[in-house]
């Protein structure tokens, strides 16, 4: 009898990262350099598995997350000073900037299906039901409840932007050549990077071994930890891929302008018919709500652990952080309202964190205290990689937020 993984940390991980910000980056991505970027994605899978998977071990092991595994590193005032001040910036302030345009992102979905719907003089009343049906499934307390509630929105995003993809009609070579043979087309170089980088995010590496280390807490579970990273990401992978695609279909060589997720839905409708343009809206609708959940879920696991605060999801200073991130994003998007400082705050925060937590990592990996679950020579040699990966989006992030790029 074939025994299928037990779902769950991953799965919060790929509904975190498939959120708007993905959807419209990949969707940029297919419709200005067709299909030739797709290696990009294939190589983001890879790095991100690699990163999570040492994450998940990390907290299986330890029985703790990775902020708690950073406060307990921190020994001196400054170093754990300095390591508060950037998790709360890069973390906490960054996706409460973000959570607006998850909410945004869920909102220009059900815009499309059903129109806008005003209330109270407010420019739509769809920001404050998504925050409501977030709010609704974080205020559970239940681990359980939460997530199986994102495996079913991951189903449904899956579903939606696989169905597009299997709709269109195009050249199967050029598709593979740009899934296996690198290429850099001129001015590609940080759509490239944005790629890469809607993937292998800091806060993902603290969601994934908390709620690891809260879904299986015997080291001989390592298996099923792994099985179900190795299903998760790779699915997010390919939902990336179906959007570059679909775009690269629809849009590559037209003189169709792609400014904001808002266009993805109807620009696909006169090409692909109603169907697929139904489809991006629900999978839209589905990102962005899957991310509007883990985004406050994730800091409050990240600023729960490294101020050691109480961690358990129903505990009083946990919602309290989750509520306050989610508040923001609802009156963020409800005001239509571009944090543009917080948002540059969190990029030069996020630029400097990516490769310290990435080293972090690879340094605890090789901690005696891991014993036989120490990294390999392997291990070692590829996380290197993957970290040098980092340092190149952290020199993007920070270029870009000082405006030199």
């Amino acid at each position: 009898m074939i025994k299928f993984p037990q779902f769950g940390p991953a799965v919060l991980v790929t509904a975190a990262f498939i959120g708007p910000g993905t959807v419209i980056t990949a969707t940029m991505a297919g419709a200005n350099y067709g299909f030739s970027l797709l290696w990009a994605l294939v190589f983001s899978v890879f790095a991100t598995i690699i990163l999570q998977e040492m994450a998940a071990r990390l907290g299986v092991v330890t029985q703790q997350g990775l902020g708690e595994n950073i406060r307990s590193a921190c020994t001196t005032p400054l170093s754990k000073y300095l390591s508060i001040f950037l998790v709360v910036g890069a973390i906490v302030v960054g996706n409460a900037a973000y959570q607006g345009g998850n909410i945004s992102g869920a909102s220009l979905g059900l815009t499309h299906l059903f129109g806008d719907q005003h209330w109270l003089g407010l420019a739509s009343i769809w920001p404050i039901l998504i925050g409501l049906v977030a709010l609704s499934i974080l205020a559970t307390g239940s681990y359980r409840i939460i997530e199986k509630s994102l495996i079913f929105l991951v189903g449904i995003m899956s579903i939606a932007f696989l169905a597009s993809f299997f709709l269109i009609d195009f050249n199967w070579s050029h598709f593979f050549s740009g899934l296996l043979i690198p290429s850099l087309p001129s001015g590609a170089t940080l759509t490239v990077i944005a790629l890469i980088g809607t993937t292998v995010v800091p806060y993902n590496l603290f969601l994934h071994s908390a709620s690891a280390s809260k879904k299986w807490q015997k080291i001989e579970q390592l298996s099923d930890a792994r099985k179900d990273l190795y299903f998760a990401i790779p699915l997010g992978g390919l939902i990336s891929i179906a959007i570059v695609s679909t775009a690269a279909s629809a849009f590559f060589g037209q003189q169709i302008q792609i400014t904001n997720a808002a266009d993805i839905a109807p620009a696909l409708q006169p090409v692909f018919g109603d169907a697929a343009g139904i489809f991006i809206a629900v999978g839209l609708f589905a990102a962005g709500i899957s991310s509007a959940v883990t985004a406050p879920l994730a800091a409050a696991f990240a600023l729960s652990g490294i101020l050691n605060l109480n961690k358990a999801l129903n505990s009083l200073s946990f919602k309290a952080i989750w509520f306050v991130i989610l508040l923001l994003g609802v009156v963020i998007s409800s005001l239509g309202y571009k944090p543009m400082s917080v948002i540059w705050f969190a990029q030069v925060a996020n630029g400097i964190l990516l490769p310290l937590i990435a080293c972090f990592l690879v340094w605890m990996m090789n901690s005696d205290a891991l014993g036989e679950q120490r990294n390999t020579r392997q291990q070692n040699i590829l996380a290197g990689i993957v970290v040098a990966v980092t340092l190149m989006l952290s020199g993007r992030s920070l270029l870009s937020a000082f405006g030199l790029l």
